[in-house]
């Protein structure tokens, strides 16, 4: 387990603390859940998932010490994996998670003195966030599409193939970018954005972070959820011979019983 002599005192410190541990579990959650689910044996004893600012994850037990120098995370995650659907598995998990992220970085707040502005500020730039829950559940995807005009929406969207997007493609690929997303504006403002600003709200499935124009993508054929190539570790020249690009959590869905 990580030890606990890192401790961030700014508000951007705190935050940037917040992103790592996130980041950490959602990869656990997403694009490594097989080798997760294998961790959390229910014959084992009161399993946690941490997750750390470098953006790594454990699973492990909970900290000896009485009381310890961080919160700690949900006990016992591993007993209930059995006992349910994977999926609702995962989004429990993932709730506990969200938690857990917000008592660390409150933790820190309260501890290194965050006056009322500074906590506010905090929370805000915390809440910019999707939760690790709406990453896993697909709900953050579902509030894009819900925002999205479904004339615009329909006339940019294709799905004849499976999915991809790379910045120097220039359609070489068989496969679409990410759909973009408008952006509500005032009558007075410039519409010629450019393709990250049109397609910034699109969220990596496995590392929750937004789309950018000079990074490569892919999408699920099942999920329909898209990823960093280097998240799913997919190169553009791999996803050229994939007829139907299935993604680590659909995968595994599919191989286990």
């Amino acid at each position: 387990m990580e030890a606990a002599a890192y401790n961030p005192r700014t508000v951007e410190e705190v935050f940037r603390d917040f992103k790592g541990r996130r980041a950490g579990m959602i990869k656990a959650l997403t694009a490594e859940v097989e080798d997760f689910y294998q961790q959390c044996d229910p014959g084992k004893e009161n399993l946690c998932l941490y997750g750390f600012p470098s953006e790594q994850w454990e699973v492990n037990l909970p900290a000896e010490e009485v009381p310890p120098e961080l919160p700690e995370p949900a006990l016992g995650i591993n007993f209930a994996r059995d006992g349910m659907q994977e999926k609702d598995w995962l989004s429990l998990v993932a709730v506990h998670s969200d938690a857990w992220l917000l008592s660390v970085a409150f933790y820190f707040g309260a501890r290194f003195g965050f006056d009322k502005a500074d906590r506010k500020r905090l929370f805000n730039m915390i809440n910019d966030l999707p939760t690790i829950f709406e990453v896993v559940s697909g709900a953050a995807k579902k509030n894009q599409k819900e925002k999205i005009a479904v004339s615009n929406h329909s006339s940019t969207k294709s799905k004849s193939n499976s999915k991809v997007r790379d910045p120097d493609s220039q359609g070489k690929y068989p496969k679409q970018q990410p759909p973009p997303l408008p952006v509500m504006k005032d009558d007075d403002e410039e519409e010629d954005d450019d393709d990250e600003d049109e397609h910034g709200e699109t969220l990596c499935g496995a590392c929750g972070e937004n789309y950018a124009s000079d990074e490569f993508w892919i999408c699920c054929d099942i999920c329909e959820k898209w990823f960093h190539g280097k998240c799913v570790k997919i190169t553009p020249a791999r996803a050229e011979h994939i007829k139907q690009y299935k993604c680590p959590s659909c995968s595994n869905k599919r191989a286990r019983p």
